[in-house]
């Protein structure tokens, strides 16, 4: 589905001293394809997409219930709407595996660790 056919195209937002305007559209676009994935996972499974974005339960229904046109003006922000939920040495350490902690000798263990470490994260917050 193209978004410009859904809505306007957007006033150019002028780019920020040093941004290239090459990476200012790359940021919109993944906007865009992160919203729209948002939207396809909170719609198959609530639960999991809760858990799967690291958003509260009302911020995923409010992604879920915005139109095409909410959605391409929202993507057309120069700040990316999504961010790195891994940002603790430990937690990017066991997802790469750097981190070598004497109980998780294979990978499938240190990733769990660290799925574990972001899931507690999200509860907390």
């Amino acid at each position: 589905m193209n978004a410009t056919a859904i809505a306007p195209a957007a006033t150019p937002v002028s780019a920020p001293i040093g941004a290239p305007a090459a990476l200012l559209e790359q940021i919109r676009e993944a906007n865009l394809t992160y919203l729209m994935l948002a939207q396809q996972l909170i719609r198959h499974d609530l639960g999991e997409a809760v858990y799967r974005l690291g958003v509260s339960e009302e911020s995923a229904e409010l992604i879920a219930a915005l139109s095409p046109a909410q959605v391409f003006k929202l993507a057309s922000s120069n700040t990316l709407l999504c961010r790195m939920r891994a940002d603790e040495n430990m937690v990017w350490g066991l997802l790469t595996s750097r981190h070598s902690p004497q109980r998780s000798s294979n990978d499938t263990t240190q990733q769990l660790h660290a799925s574990i470490l972001m899931a507690g994260r999200l509860a907390s917050a």
